[in-house]
């Protein structure tokens, strides 16, 4: 079985907003299955959609994804 891959922060970042998934759909005129699934990293979002994400939030997109480099 293979490891789902973990590759947007949408979560953490709300949370660090202290925003939620509801509050997310609201804004992007989204389902908030739709938003869940991102948040779980079982969908991802377009990458439109991420940017629209970042402005919604106020961050830099690239705080929305993990990187690929090692710290």
């Amino acid at each position: 079985m293979s490891e789902k891959r973990i590759l947007n922060r949408i979560k953490s970042v709300l949370a660090d907003k202290g925003k939620t998934n509801i509050w997310l759909a609201e804004q992007l005129g989204k389902n908030k299955t739709t938003i869940s699934k991102w948040c779980t990293n079982d969908q991802q979002p377009t990458l439109e959609t991420l940017f629209d994400i970042a402005v919604v939030l106020d961050v830099d997109v690239k705080e929305l994804l993990v990187s690929n480099k090692p710290i």
